[in-house]
């Protein structure tokens, strides 16, 4: 049977412990199928990249139809108090998809007394095949290894929360990323070239400059595509794997 994450965002961990390696995250919305469970813990497959881990167990949604998904950076969660709109601490992130129960004042109800701004949302149907303007808005991001959102995003969650929003299926990992595209010919470096070294992608956005969430300098930056080949070289002594392109998904 399938299950739709009810929460914010959570951790995806690797062992049944919060002490274990983050490996991804869960948006709220998000569709997966529970393997096993225990006690505390159940073991699941997302259902957008099949990827597996173990989140903490909880009462989760069984039917999911959305309406919208979530186009900005992040989206507070309000409550309404006596017809009042009141921001609260929560917030639902890019590319997180909810169900309109209600519409109020250009806020949409997508839970129990949950709302968030409509001009926050797309139609669950948008597409935005821009991706530079959606890299752009985890521009100095955090870097957080296993993260998926602008409280911190890894290297390869930053491309592939561009096919995410699109509804394009994309590994999660950067080692299944690289197995999944295809070789590009061209020598030259071109807006969309996807390059890949082993543990790390990055994109360009045009012939010299390069986005990438980069964990040495823990934040998702613009730098030169040289420059950055460089540095990886002189730093981590790892030479360019693959080069793809991401007009080709």
């Amino acid at each position: 049977m399938n299950n739709f994450y009810n929460k914010s965002i959570g951790n995806i961990y690797s062992k049944t412990s919060t002490k274990s390696e983050v490996t991804s995250q869960i948006l709220f919305g998000e569709k997966f199928k529970i393997l096993s469970k225990n006690k505390n813990w159940v073991k699941i497959k997302t259902s957008f990249d099949n990827y597996i881990g173990f989140i903490k167990k909880s009462k989760f949604i069984k039917i999911h139809n959305p309406d919208f998904k979530v186009f900005s950076s992040k989206s507070p969660v309000f409550k309404k108090i006596n017809n009042k709109f009141i921001k609260t601490n929560d917030h639902l992130y890019f590319s997180s998809s909810i169900t309109n129960f209600e519409n109020k004042k250009n806020y949409i109800r997508f839970g129990n007394n949950k709302w968030v701004n409509r001009k926050n949302l797309k139609s669950i149907k948008y597409t935005d095949k821009n991706y530079k303007k959606i890299f752009k808005i985890f521009l100095n991001t955090k870097y957080l290894w296993g993260g998926k959102s602008v409280n911190g995003i890894d290297c390869s969650a930053l491309i592939q929360i561009f096919f995410k929003f699109n509804g394009v299926f994309f590994p999660r990992d950067t080692k299944d990323q690289i197995r999944y595209c295809k070789k590009k010919t061209i020598k030259e470096f071109q807006a969309g070239d996807i390059i890949f070294w082993k543990g790390h992608v990055g994109l360009c956005i045009n012939k010299s400059k390069f986005i990438h969430a980069y964990g040495p300098r823990k934040k998702v930056l613009i730098m030169g595509i040289k420059e950055t080949i460089d540095l990886i070289h002189r730093t981590a002594n790892l030479k360019i794997k693959k080069i793809s392109n991401i007009k080709n998904y």
